[in-house]
């Protein structure tokens, strides 16, 4: 039993280590990263794949940053935000679980009782996904609001992912 407990107790305190975030750049051998598809010549779907040490705000950052890249390389000053879609999963980790019960063994017979529970998954990692559409534009930015300023992007999501 004491030897359960360590195995449980060193697995939870490995859980609670953590990594700094991945740099902000092209998908890698793995996947992690950015990846774009042109639709139309101001069109263009954005994945960016965090990997499981990332938050799913900065996924969503960091696909922002490569829609105002594209944008700011091909000529436009802001994009709209068309379609969007923020997927999560967990790898990876152990289950856990506990049970405690009761029986009988050889001529004596006695009622038994069982109380189980799971304890989750120790160890896991969760992975965000990003895919949005976006539509480019030039000059003067759409009177509705739903825009984004390329520069201003560059200069704000830009400056902390070190680009």
């Amino acid at each position: 039993m004491n030897k359960l407990l360590m195995i449980f107790i060193a697995m939870s305190l490995g859980a609670c280590a953590t990594v700094g975030p991945s740099a902000y750049g092209p998908a890698d051998k793995d996947g992690f990263g950015y990846e774009e598809t042109r639709i139309e010549s101001d069109r263009y779907r954005i994945t960016y794949a965090g990997s499981g040490d990332m938050p799913p705000e900065l996924v969503e950052d960091y696909a922002l940053l490569r829609a105002s890249e594209l944008a700011l390389a091909n000529g436009y000053d802001w994009f709209r935000i068309v379609g969007r879609d923020v997927a999560g999963e967990q790898r990876g980790g152990v289950g856990v679980g506990a049970g405690f019960g009761t029986g009988s063994y050889g001529r004596r017979s006695s009622v038994g009782v069982g109380v189980g529970g799971d304890l989750g998954t120790i160890g896991g990692r969760n992975y965000f996904t990003v895919r949005m559409e976006v539509l480019l534009g030039r000059g003067a930015p759409p009177d509705d609001g739903q825009y984004y300023d390329a520069r201003e992007i560059q200069g704000t999501i830009g400056a902390r992912a070190g680009g």
